[in-house]
């Protein structure tokens, strides 16, 4: 789901040294809070969902922006390890 958030929400045509950041969250619930608070913010993503397990939100897919604007947003959010 991870590759499918990233792919849906990339516009193309990429700089070169663009780099995805994955971070997790500890359920569906949290994962839809975190896109509610990041849409308020202004930030431009895309919710993907599982068809096949009741349309369950299972990842989310940021636009590529400067570091430094989402940084404060998600510096919460722990790496995916």
């Amino acid at each position: 789901m991870i590759v499918h958030a990233a792919g849906e929400s990339s516009p193309g045509n990429l700089p070169h040294d663009t780099y995805a950041v994955v971070l997790a969250v500890p359920n569906e619930a949290a994962l839809a809070r975190e896109a509610d608070r990041l849409q308020a913010a202004g930030v431009e993503l895309v919710r993907v969902h599982e068809p096949d397990r009741n349309d369950e939100l299972m990842a989310l897919g940021l636009r590529p922006a400067r570091k430094g604007a989402l940084r404060r947003l998600l510096s919460q959010l722990p790496l995916l390890r």
